[in-house]
């Protein structure tokens, strides 16, 4: 059973929420100051969270961020400012999608399935050549092989996993990786999936999924 982490001080609105994931087949975990969150998130395992945008303690802006330095569990923001979606989905905060209050309990539901079902490996692909991701424990598997990723491997693999086909850029990955923002070389990135590619190669030996396009950056290409 998977298990979602929410996010939520409206307690009437939270426990909505968990019983709608509950009658869908997830375990949900309240949580309603942003300062519990991050201690939280360091000693369980959580397979997405439900962060709403106002918290007393902490905002979920700032949590996002902080989050994204040591975790790619997925996020999902609720917020009622509609303004704010740009910068919610923006690759600097590492959001994964958003939903705006007022909202139906089984949109959220929905939504929560979709974001979900992008860390699965394509229905269509063989079982052999499939990646399935596991954002707990940094963990890639191919079949009855696996191996473990370090926690900047993981995030540069699962950042091209989700969209298949898209060119990121080297700074865009930068972004996503180090959202703090430190100076970093673009190298550090090659340098990174060169050893990722390794790992990739030793799961699927016969297949290349993780494509460089030349002064462009990398792209990621399902291996079926």
């Amino acid at each position: 059973m998977k298990r979602i982490l929410i996010v939520e001080d409206e307690p009437r609105l939270a426990q909505l929420e968990a019983d709608y994931l509950q009658a869908a087949g997830f375990a949900g975990t309240i949580l309603a100051d942003g300062l519990t969150v991050v201690p939280w998130l360091r000693q369980h395992n959580a397979d997405l969270v439900l962060l709403d945008l106002m918290l007393p303690g902490r905002d979920g802006l700032e949590l996002c961020r902080e989050i994204r330095s040591f975790s790619p569990v997925p996020i999902i923001m609720v917020t009622a400012r509609i303004e704010e979606i740009d910068r919610l989905l923006g690759l600097e905060l590492g959001a994964d999608d958003y939903i705006c209050k007022p909202f139906s309990p089984r949109e959220m539901v929905a939504r929560v399935k979709a974001v979900l079902r992008r860390l699965q490996p394509p229905a269509h692909a063989s079982d052999t050549y499939s990646l399935a991701l596991d954002p707990g424990q940094f963990r890639v598997r191919a079949g009855s092989r696996e191996t473990e990723l370090t926690a900047v491997e993981f995030e540069l693999l699962q950042a091209l996993y989700r969209q298949p086909g898209r060119i990121f850029s080297r700074q865009q990955l930068m972004d996503l990786i180090y959202p703090d923002q430190r100076i970093v070389s673009d190298r550090t990135i090659d340098s990174h999936i060169k050893k990722l590619r390794k790992k990739l190669a030793e799961l699927l030996p016969e297949k290349e999924v993780i494509h460089s396009v030349y002064g462009a950056g990398y792209r990621y290409e399902n291996p079926d």
